[in-house]
């Protein structure tokens, strides 16, 4: 069986309509957190950038929750801009439902995949892992990983899950031998 991994290559993009040019692009650079204390409250923003106008708006990931109720790891994290928790925020489906906005992966994405070595024994099995939740659709990411056009995945490709369906969750498939 043959790993492809799908993995990002940088933070996707928010759609998110800005105020001041109506583009619908924002990103979150190197990603920042702005924390502010109002008395034992705290209130936690993402801050994201226009993609246009390079204006900052804030999209808010704590409301004012009290000091104690936060893990201080998490905590920390906000204070010191942790890119890691920039991802696992900007990932979170919770605030984007919140925010009214989706993301965009385009170019955001790689697949790293093993060749299918011509004197390969035929069919071969690959198995799909999603490290981070890329909507793609299966013969999308099929015909880039082999080579060859949709038409030919939809004809060749044995697979449980639908193909021109998307999905960011693992699956497998059979590459049957070409015609």
């Amino acid at each position: 069986m043959l790993p492809w991994v799908v993995r990002r290559t940088r933070l996707p993009l928010l759609c998110l309509r800005c105020v001041d040019c109506r583009s619908e692009s924002a990103t979150t650079g190197a990603g920042r957190f702005r924390v502010n204390a109002n008395g034992k409250l705290l209130d936690v923003w993402l801050l994201v950038r226009c993609v246009s106008c390079d204006r900052t708006s804030k999209l808010t990931v704590h409301e004012r929750v009290p000091v104690g109720s936060l893990d201080p790891a998490r905590l920390h994290g906000y204070h010191v801009n942790d890119p890691g928790l920039v991802a696992v925020t900007l990932l979170d489906p919770l605030l984007l439902r919140r925010h009214r906005c989706a993301l965009d992966w385009s170019d955001a994405w790689e697949l790293v995949a093993a060749p299918v070595v011509p004197g390969l024994e035929w069919p071969v099995r690959v198995a799909v892992v999603f490290e981070d939740p890329v909507p793609v659709r299966p013969e999308r990411l099929i015909a880039r990983g082999l080579g060859i056009s949709r038409g030919a995945v939809l004809r060749r490709v044995k697979c449980a899950i639908p193909l021109r369906r998307t999905t960011c969750s693992g699956f497998a498939f059979t590459v049957l031998a070409g015609d």
